[in-house]
């Protein structure tokens, strides 16, 4: 028999290292969700993407059972982490935060592609060079 989904709940949370805050707790908790529990299991099956944020979509059922999925990180938070800053630019089109190089951004394309709308890696390359360039970040 197949369970009735009732509501589909998306997070983002620190891979392997997710902990109970208040966001989380007014998300989760009118959905009859055992926090902790969903932590544990979210924690183990989020540890080897350790530092990064890793979003997860979460079915609830009827009888308040529950499955969850994780996505890869973010194309933003990728692009962070291969320059090493904390944040984009405020002003992209003035002040740049850093560079990449085309290496680097195939390398981020074949990381994301599962989650991307396109099968084609020069269209992912061109998706996360788009995002790249909107963060004030330069493409060589």
């Amino acid at each position: 028999m197949v369970k009735k989904v009732v509501k589909k709940i998306k997070i983002i949370a620190q891979g392997g290292a997710a902990t109970m805050t208040p966001a989380m707790g007014q998300v989760l908790g009118p959905a009859g969700i055992n926090i902790g529990e969903f932590l544990k299991k979210f924690n183990d099956a989020s540890k080897d993407m350790r530092g990064d944020l890793v979003p997860a979509v979460i079915s609830v059922y009827e009888d308040r059972s529950y499955d969850f999925m994780l996505k890869t990180p973010p194309v933003s938070s990728l692009i962070l982490k291969a320059l090493g800053k904390e944040k984009g630019s405020g002003k992209p089109n003035l002040s740049k935060i850093g560079v990449l190089t085309k290496a680097q951004v195939k390398e981020i394309a074949e990381k994301k592609i599962p989650d991307l709308n396109t099968d084609n890696m020069e269209e992912a390359v061109k998706i996360v060079a788009g995002s790249a360039r909107s963060m004030g970040v330069d493409i060589k």
